[in-house]
This record gives structure tokens, sequence and C-alpha cells, in this order.
């Protein structure tokens, strides 16, 4: 055990560190996995690796763990290790990346696990081909089958419903057919729990597996889903079907059903309270209000915090200028609150757990920290250090990173995180970096953020602004989202660099970096304010909104996306492509060749305009990678690539 950790269990009041030895080995592990990622001790190297742990389960009983990491030849690992003394991790299977890739792994039973198989391959033309497979195995990689159909391009593919606790060896599923069934993972033998429904998209089961809401999704004649999910409720003894709940994607209004509340006759849900997003729950057998079970009076509820293998709701996530957790379930509250105790300014997650509640699997990093788990015996009041997220950056010097406010141009207080070189206390002087989050909808949040850090780490000052058009921060801040608000959006974001150079960071070396939409926002500050970036940064970028509408009416929510762009003047004022005479700034686009989230296109169609337009343009294409370009190599050349760009 290191002495940081040392350190970590001696303030860990009331419980004590066991089975160094175990510890020990899952750590070398874990560093060892770095050191395959990367060869060069260079910043590009131990930033751009991905981390070590894709996703991580505890089974049912805690006897052991299932990993899933990164291989350093492409694809990614199943590793399983017992959590007993001197257990060392065994890798049981892997797969290859191309195109083939673990997406989950979790416990169906103490003996059996279940993985989403995943994958995507060029198709003809623009077409990317996606699929998943759910595949079920023993822990030592034996008695592998195939669980549920094996279409190979569907997008409509089998999802996992109810895990079934109570029967082993037995699961519940989607099936494409539109049924739903229960089914064995050991010799497939299937039964069918609900046939099939028009319109059906999904259903919530409660915690004896019975099936208590469904949701409904209509679609045209052309096949285009619309703008409202309906959710039906029925008693747990069965019966019909009876409304419960509508929920407009497009104007995010109403109830949305996310999970039943065990022990009760309720469904806990997301609403709106003050222009906000609310945690709510409501009778399933309908009510004309739902009960407002948590809401803050200045941010969104971000998502609900579950225990477990049967997905009890314990809590809720929020984030102000940190993340929050707000726990409603005593216990869990309580040991929750000896973990942050324990271990210090950390963002600290309960990510899974035994059957009985009594042993957890805990997540916990920060700003400097990003990410180590741990296991918690809550008997033997023990915590035990397992696995790093990124193993190469331990023992490096992190920045902080420091929540601010900033005024917009119409006074309006911006708030946003600023991340200094490690060993600076201001701006001053210093080369800096505008970097807009993606989404739109999304904001950023306090944390490790390797992008960011690895910007600061070359001597950089960056600030990434939650600009107006994030979700986050109720209705009234999200306006008519960041592409019909572009103006403010990206207004806000140019006014983050002229905060930037009020700071005392000089004209000559300021830049904005952005992916998705922030690429976009990156690639528009180029339109409105071609003289303060020096040069422009953007990764799996939009660039031209009328063709986003067309390219995502191949698709069966082409309606919702093409409410969500909107139509108007803002099509075309709004596109950096059809602006491309407006730039002044060099522009370094990257795009990952099947990226499904932006299509490629829309970075090829802007080096064309800025080639038109006489401008410089370099475009980086990444064969074979989506749109998180989450390979190690990729992240390594993007890297070395940006920081060669920007001027110091």
């Amino acid at each position: 055990m290191s002495g940081g950790e040392q350190i970590l269990m001696a303030r860990f009041e009331g419980l004590r560190s066991t089975s160094s030895a175990f510890a020990a080995a899952l750590l070398l592990f874990s560093a060892g996995l770095g050191q395959a990622q990367t060869t060069v001790s260079d910043s590009a190297a131990l930033f751009g690796s991905v981390g070590s742990v894709d996703d991580i389960s505890l089974s049912p009983d805690g006897t052991a763990i299932a990993f899933i990491s990164p291989s350093p030849t492409g694809g990614n690992d199943l590793f399983v290790v017992g959590t007993a003394e001197g257990a060392v991790p065994q890798r049981i299977m892997r797969a290859s990346g191309d195109p083939e890739f673990f997406s989950w792994c979790g416990w169906e039973n103490a003996k059996r696990l279940l993985c989403e198989i995943a994958g995507r391959e060029k198709g003809k033309g623009r077409d990317v081909n996606s699929f998943r497979r759910l595949m079920a195995l023993d822990p030592d990689g034996k008695n592998l089958n195939v669980v549920g159909p094996e279409g190979k391009y569907a997008f409509a593919g089998s999802h996992l419903i109810d895990w079934l606790p109570a029967e082993d060896d037995r699961i519940m599923l989607w099936h494409p057919s539109n049924r739903v069934v229960t089914i064995s993972t050991r010799n497939e033998d299937e039964k069918t729990v609900e046939a099939p429904r028009t319109y059906a998209v999904n259903y919530l089961s409660d915690e004896t597996g019975k099936l208590r809401v469904l949701v409904s999704n209509a679609s045209s004649e052309s096949g285009m889903i619309d703008g409202k999910n309906r959710y039906f409720s029925r008693p747990a003894s069965g019966g019909s079907w009876r409304n419960l709940s509508v929920y407009d994607i497009s104007a995010r209004d109403g109830f949305r059903p996310v999970a039943i509340e065990h022990g009760a006759d309720r469904v806990f849900g997301f609403g709106r309270v003050n222009g906000r997003v609310a945690l709510q729950r409501m009778e399933l057998q309908g009510a004309v209000d739902a009960e407002t079970i948590f809401s803050h009076p200045e941010v969104d509820v971000s998502g609900t915090l579950r225990i477990g293998q049967s997905g009890r709701v314990v809590g809720v996530a929020y984030s102000t200028d940190r993340p929050h957790a707000h726990y409603f379930d005593p216990r869990i509250k309580a040991l929750a609150a000896q973990l942050e105790k324990a271990l210090g300014a950390r963002t600290v997650r309960l990510i899974d757990a035994t059957r009985d509640e009594k042993t957890f699997l805990v997540w916990a990093g920060s700003d400097t920290d990003p990410g180590h788990y741990y296991l918690f015996d809550t008997a033997l009041k023990s915590l035990r250090p397992l696995l790093a997220d990124r193993p190469m950056l331990e023992g490096a010097k992190l920045s902080e990173v420091r929540p601010i406010k900033y005024p917009a141009a119409d006074g309006t207080e911006i708030p946003a995180y600023l991340t200094l070189p490690p060993g600076k206390v201001s701006a001053a002087g210093l080369p800096a970096v505008v970097m807009p989050h993606g989404g739109p909808s999304a904001r950023d949040e306090w944390g490790f953020d390797w992008l960011a850090q690895f910007i600061a780490q070359r001597g950089f000052a960056v600030l990434q602004p939650n600009f107006r058009g994030s979700t986050g921060y109720g209705d009234e801040w999200y306006q008519r989202n960041g592409f019909q608000s572009w103006r403010t959006s990206v207004g806000d974001v140019s006014d983050a660099g002229r905060w930037l150079l009020s700071q005392g960071v000089p004209a000559a070396k300021l830049s904005i970096v952005g992916w998705s939409y922030g690429g976009y926002a990156a690639l528009q500050s180029g339109v409105i304010a071609p003289d303060l970036f020096r040069s422009i940064v953007a990764i799996a970028p939009v660039t031209d909104l009328a063709q986003l509408r067309q390219e995502e009416s191949r698709y069966t929510t082409a309606r919702i996306q093409r409410d969500f762009i909107g139509t108007g003047p803002h099509l075309r004022e709004g596109s950096p492509a059809q602006n491309a005479a407006q730039f002044k700034a060099p522009v370094l686009l990257f795009h990952g060749t099947i990226d499904q989230n932006v299509e490629p296109t829309q970075s090829k169609t802007m080096v064309r305009e800025l080639q038109k337009a006489g401008r410089a343009v370099e475009l980086v294409e990444y064969p074979g990678l989506a749109h998180d370009l989450g390979s190690s190599s990729a992240r390594i050349d993007m890297l070395k690539r940006i920081e060669a760009f920007l001027p110091k």
C-alpha cells in the first residue's frame, strides 16, 4: 500500500484497512495496465491514454469483482478477481475492438456474468452499422452463451429490463419483436411475459420482477417517432394498462418515470419545479399532481442514485459549483457521510453493493484525482483500496479546478471552471484556452478532465464556461437550446475569452478548443468574433445546421431533432460553414470516420468552405473511431497535434 493510501486509511475514522496484500496486488495490476498503454513519458501519452476501468461490478455475494479494462492492442478485456486475501486478477476474455468491444458486464448471480458486446462498422455510403448482443459466461470464462437474438446490425436489439435476482440464471429482456421475455442465460429457455404491443419502446419493473410501467412512443406513417413519451401503469396483480403520464421530449415538460419505488405502489420520476428538474414520485394508479421528493432552488437534479443489482433508488445527484449527493435512505446517508469524511475533498459514489447491502464498491475522485475504487465492508468497518482509474497519472501533480464566474456582455454572471498550470495562481501572462463543453444539452462539472488537465500541464490557463444554453441550471438558463439560441450561447463563450484577456492573458496567445457542440461553438466564435481567438480547434463538430437537419432525417428521431434544431434564419447565420469567409484564425479539425453522433461530413463541409474562402484549415481523421475517439493512440496523437498548433 502506498504512503498516500496509508494516510487515507488513518483518516478513515471508525474503519480499518484490511487485506493489504489484496490491495497491493490490484494496485500493482492497475499500474501495469497504465504502463502497457503508454510507452513514452510525455504529457500527451500520460493524459491521452484512456482510463484503466471501462466498467466494474461487485458480485451479489461480495466474493468477486469483474471489471473491463482497455487492451493495449485495442478493444478491451474482461477481468475477474476474488475479494479474498491474495487474489490476483484473471483475464477471462478479450474483445478485439475490430469492431466488437465490451460495453458493460454485471453479475447475474455469484456464478454467472452477463455482458453486453457492442460495435460499429462502416456501411454503405455514409451509413454506420451498429450492433449489440448479450452474452453470459461463468467467472472463469467457460460456458459462454449468447443470450437472445443475434441480429448483428439491429439498433432495436435485445436489452435488459430486470436482473430477476430471485431467479438464478434467468433475466428479463426486451425482445426486438416488441415482446418481453424471461430467458435462461445457460440454455436460452425462453418464456414470453408480455405480448408485443404497438408503439411500446420499454418497460419498468418492480423489485419482484413484475412489469408496472409501459413506455410508448407513437410513430408516423414514415416511421418517425413523435416528440412525446406516453407512460402507462398497471397493478401488481396484473390487468390492463392505464394512463399514467406524458413527457414532451421537445418541450422537456411532464412527468418522466424512471424507477419503481421498492416496497411501495409508486414510481420515481423527473418533473419540473419552478423551472428546474426535480425528483418526484407518483402513485402508480395515477395522480393529478406528482409529489416532489427533492428539488434545488438553483440547479437541476441530474439523476438518481441507486444501490445494487435491484437498482433501489436511495437518493439523487446534482451539481452546483461541485457535485453533490442527497440521500433520503437514512442508512445509506450515514454510510456515505462516513466515506465522504474519510476520503476528504473528493466526490464519493456508491457504485455497486452486495444483495444484503453490507459490502459496497465505492468510487472517489476529484479535480486532482482521476478516481480510485474501494471495497467497503460495513460489518468489518474496513475500506480497501482496489483500482486506479488512471494509474499512469499516479504521483503526477495535477491542476486544481476553481469554480469562478465571469460577466457576459449583458452583465449576466456565467459560471465556469478555471484550470491553471500547477503552481500558478492567476492567468496573467499565460497562454490560454477557452474550452466549451459538448451537448449542447449538457454542462461541465467540477472534477478531473483529461483534456483540460493536459492543456494546463502544457502551461495554459483553461476556462470551461457553462454558457446559457447549457442544461443543469433550469429552463431560463437553457433558453431554446444552444442551436436555436446560438447567439447567446456562443456570445457567452466568446465573452469567456474576453474575460481571460482582462485577467492579463496576452491577446496573441488566446485560443479556443471544443468537442462536439463545443467544437461548433469554437468555430462559430470565429464567425462572430474573428479577431478574438488566434487559433481554433474543433473535435467532431457540427458545422452546418441545415445539413445536420438533413442528416438526422434518416433516423426515426428525425421529428424530435427537427424541432430541436428549429427553422429560420439561424440555420444560415448560426452555421460556421456557411460563414467561412468571416474566419481569420487557422482551424484544426479532428473527426472519427464512424462517428454516429456527428457525421464526419460535417467536418468535411467545414474544410471545403474554408478552403474556398482561402482560409487555413487542416482535418485529421481517425479511421474506425466513433465520437469519443476512444483510442489511446488516437488521443495521444491528437494531443500532440493540438499542442503544436496552439500559440504559446
